[in-house]
């Protein structure tokens, strides 16, 4: 039973709904920071970007740490703002899914003037944090606007949208490895198309709980595009995002260092490969409820290359 003001599909007792005041409840939904996965997913390859960028020989350092908990803080808050956008932009979809109806714009609880001016001032506050990086990772958080901006059109006009998903939530690829070294490497575009892989591998898993309700608003998507063949694809998904993967770490581990930090960090990406077979093994794509705890448990996925590619960088 959902209460009034909660979200439908957010997790029932989160937080938001428990210790958020409740004048702020509303916002905070908007920014989905109610469901933190979205902020995981996005934040995961900034951590695999300064976990592998770390292994040129220099290790980790006082800037990459504040790297790291600025990224973090970067993508709550970039994450609320394009989910604020994305909102915005859906809002007549959104009220007629069954699964999002109860979102703060479809149901009244913010006004499209509200929703626009929250997302200002989290845009804003990320941009404070962006200013601290160097000029080319300053140039790429601009760039990467443009992405924020076209993903919530993609699904009326390809039946590809999680491709510009992927565009958008893997740009922090990019982003921190130029503010870790100035420079973006071939590694740090090969780790980024990795990502791309691995967000059609889950937002696929994540778009098929509304495949349904999706037809009939004519929404399109790549669940509704794959159907009957969707194991097939995400299982090309999975092959290409590990071999990209690990051609960003053959290249960005230089030969000075030894085999042993090369050998630990393709055992995270084959790890990674394990858990994303096993979501495929299990893998219902007509139960709404094994789809969503297949996606959320891409977070501890993408957190497996995060603790080997940092643990190869102190060998």
């Amino acid at each position: 039973m959902v209460s009034a003001g909660q979200v439908a599909d957010a997790p029932r007792g989160n937080w938001v709904d428990r210790l958020a005041p409740p004048r702020a409840r509303p916002f905070l939904r908007l920014s989905r920071a109610d469901r933190p996965i979205g902020t995981w997913l996005l934040w995961i390859p900034c951590l695999w970007a300064l976990a592998l960028a770390a292994n040129d020989g220099a290790g980790f350092g006082w800037w990459d740490l504040w790297l790291v908990a600025s990224s973090g803080v970067g993508a709550f808050l970039m994450r609320g703002a394009g989910c604020t956008w994305n909102d915005i932009t859906d809002r007549d979809f959104d009220a007629s899914v069954a699964r999002t109806r109860s979102r703060p714009l479809p149901s009244g609880q913010v006004t499209v003037k509200g929703a626009v001016i929250w997302m200002a001032v989290q845009t804003l506050i990320a941009a404070l944090i962006l200013l601290t990086y160097n000029r080319l990772a300053i140039t790429l958080g601009i760039a990467s606007l443009a992405l924020v901006v076209i993903y919530p059109f993609a699904k009326r006009f390809t039946w590809w949208p999680q491709v510009f998903l992927g565009l958008a939530f893997n740009w922090g690829a990019l982003l921190l490895w130029a503010a870790h070294s100035g420079t973006v490497p071939v590694a740090a575009v090969l780790l980024w198309l990795s990502g791309i892989a691995w967000t059609l591998f889950y937002d696929t898993i994540y778009a098929h709980q509304d495949k349904e309700d999706d037809a009939l608003i004519g929404v399109k998507s790549t669940a509704r595009l794959f159907a009957g063949r969707t194991g097939q694809w995400l299982a090309g998904f999975l092959a290409i995002s590990v071999l990209l993967f690990a051609g960003a770490v053959i290249l960005a581990i230089p030969g000075s260092r030894g085999l042993w930090p090369l050998l630990m960090a393709l055992c995270g990406i084959w790890a990674f490969g394990l858990h994303l077979f096993w979501q495929l093994r299990h893998l219902d794509a007509d139960d709404p409820a094994t789809c969503l705890r297949l996606f959320l448990a891409n977070r501890d996925a993408g957190l497996i290359p995060v603790l080997f590619l940092a643990a190869a960088a102190f060998l």
